[in-house]
């Protein structure tokens, strides 16, 4: 992929691509203790609002090179959100105003770690007359995750952590599509360094929208198309220190499981770590070293329920990671 994660703790990774999308709608509150289980791999395509900056470049003029964005204190991982009294709604937008400012000063408006910031600058033409700022930009991402649960209504909860670009900074989420995929190969995990599934999306076999991002996952809903209810029946439940196992997949797109112990519940009510787990199957210790980018959002079962789901790995031990409370999903959801 082109745009990788530097946070190796988290297990989506997101890149440029051009996709339709769903619009925004309603999630309804969880009005059961009784889901339908995830654990399959699915395939995220996400519009965000406005446009991110994920480079900063140098433009050619007839007066030598010159970098309009960076003289102005635009960095990476700033959203560009409006320019002058105009919404960006992404990178077309801002190549539409700069086709008819004829080099006139710009009022940008960016929003960095949540705050709102005024810039000016004036972009310059290139050698072909074409204005620039001197920014790459990017508003639509994709990833590989896994879904957790289904509510009885259609509503489904995956990855178990927000989304961050590349600052680690929270990304608001315009609108998105969630579709099965098919894991296709996978890098092992190392001490050191987190592997990760490799996998392809099957557009013909859409999940369903993605609604928002929080704290402990992307919440949506379930196309009517998307047959959930042939996935098991699972009741919730606290996790206990002990045996477990977490449902996720390897290779194709049937999840299977897998044993784990879990080695710590953390009462400090922390957003996604709530317990400590550590890989014991030696079937998945063979053929991942542990736990894998893509797994996020793995449901995890203990005495039949489901406690809760994967989130992140230790990048120095690869069979150990953090898990997510199902309560705090739920509570995140009926908010």
């Amino acid at each position: 992929m082109i745009f990788r994660r530097k946070l190796l703790t988290f297990f989506i990774t997101f890149t440029v691509i051009v996709s339709a999308f769903c619009g925004f709608g309603y999630v309804a509150k969880a009005n059961s203790t009784v889901l339908y289980l995830g654990g399959i791999p699915a395939g995220f395509t996400i519009k965000t609002n406005g446009a991110e900056v994920v480079g900063i470049s140098e433009i050619a003029t007839i007066d030598g090179i010159s970098s309009p964005a960076k003289n102005a204190d635009i960095k990476i991982g700033d959203i560009i959100t409006e320019i002058g009294k105009e919404k960006i709604c992404g990178a077309e937008s801002v190549a539409e105003i700069l086709s008819k400012c004829d080099g006139s000063p710009l009022e940008i408006t960016v929003v960095r770690k949540g705050e709102k910031l005024t810039k000016f600058l004036t972009p310059k033409a290139d050698g072909n007359g074409n204005y620039k700022l001197g920014v790459f930009l990017r508003e639509d991402l994709s990833g590989i995750g896994t879904i957790t649960y289904f509510t009885n209504d259609g509503d489904f909860v995956a990855l178990g952590h927000p989304i961050l670009n590349e600052n680690g900074d929270f990304l608001d989420l315009k609108s998105g599509t969630s579709y099965v995929c098919s894991i296709i190969g996978l890098e092992k995990g190392l001490k050191g360094k987190a592997g990760e599934l490799k996998g392809i999306f099957l557009s013909d076999t859409k999940i369903g929208c993605i609604l928002y991002n929080s704290k402990s996952g992307i919440y949506g809903n379930a196309d009517k198309s998307f047959d959930f209810k042939s996935y098991p029946k699972t009741e919730i439940c606290n996790a206990q220190m002990g045996k477990a196992t977490v449902f996720t997949c390897i290779d194709g797109i049937t999840p299977k499981e897998y044993a784990i112990n879990i080695v710590k519940v953390d009462s400090n009510n922390r957003e996604n770590k709530n317990f400590v787990i550590k890989v014991v199957d030696k079937t998945l210790l063979n053929v991942t070293g542990g736990i894998l980018q893509g797994m996020s959002g793995s449901p995890i079962i203990q005495q039949g329920k489901i406690v809760g789901a994967v989130t992140h790995v230790f990048v120095n031990d690869p069979t150990r990671g953090y898990g997510i409370s199902i309560d705090k999903m739920i509570e995140n959801q009926n908010k």
